[in-house]
């Protein structure tokens, strides 16, 4: 006989979650792992772009973080051809160069102790809506991780490789988890690379979903308090994790050469 007909929402979104705490299942992926996982399911995804992008982690020291070679690809990237940088981009383990544009992540970490992760990449939806100086509207239940947590930069700095842009994208992005910026692409932080993943998947989509909808009529907003209640069920670590563990699946079927250690 069923037992739970009678009980209330809430209580049924905290029997869930912790449900969601104890029986979901992870691989326990190195950091190097799950950068490499991440940059494959992300290109599969639509975020490739040439060499435009990085992708970073905090490193174990203090002041450092892993990222990708400049002139790899993210269908190229490997957890063994990954290099660790400090905050100049001096190379302290690998071998080749970071991207210079690299040099907005350290201003990133500086100003955000909770980020330990960056995912910045010009995908062809996010950067098309980039071009309309619009802001990510977020209307629709999927894409709620990003209600109200996603920022927007309406001037292009150009390119981004001095102190000045590490300054202004870092400022805009305050406290929120991602931000749209003009003229240029997304930009997403996690606390966990799990996070971050799954958030670079949702703005892309947002992106998409926003530029489909505006071409057949006007947005409808979403309710205030039901949208931020989404946002806050939707975006937890373990949902965050099981996210990463299917788009890490997806990815390891097509790209098995993206991890080389075990």
């Amino acid at each position: 006989m069923a037992t739970t007909m009678n009980l209330g929402k809430a209580e049924l979104m905290t029997s869930a979650q912790k449900d969601m705490n104890t029986k979901l299942t992870t691989t326990d992926w190195t950091d190097r792992q799950k950068l490499a996982l991440t940059c494959r399911s992300l290109f599969d995804a639509g975020h490739d772009s040439g060499l435009a992008g990085q992708i970073s982690a905090r490193g174990e020291q203090p002041g450092t973080f892993l990222t990708q070679q400049l002139g790899l690809g993210f269908d190229e990237i490997t957890d063994s051809n990954l290099l660790l940088v400090d905050e100049d981009l001096q190379v302290l383990e690998g071998s080749g160069m970071p991207n210079p544009a690299n040099r907005f992540h350290s201003w990133i970490y500086r100003a955000r102790p909770d980020v330990n992760c960056i995912v910045h990449t010009h995908p062809l939806h996010a950067a098309a809506l980039s071009m309309l100086e619009t802001p990510l509207q977020v209307s629709q239940m999927d894409v709620t991780p990003l209600y109200d947590d996603c920022a927007f930069l309406p001037d292009w700095p150009g390119v981004p490789v001095g102190n000045e842009e590490g300054e202004i994208i870092s400022a805009a992005l305050g406290d929120k988890h991602a931000i749209l910026l003009a003229h240029h692409g997304q930009l997403v932080v996690g606390a966990t690379i799990e996070e971050a993943c799954s958030l670079a998947h949702l703005i892309e989509r947002a992106a998409r979903l926003q530029l489909l909808a505006m071409a057949a009529g006007e947005i409808k907003p979403l309710p205030p308090r039901l949208a931020q209640e989404a946002h806050d069920w939707t975006l937890t670590p373990r949902r965050s994790d099981a996210n990463f563990q299917y788009y890490a699946r997806k990815a390891l079927r097509s790209h098995p050469d993206a991890i080389t250690t075990s």
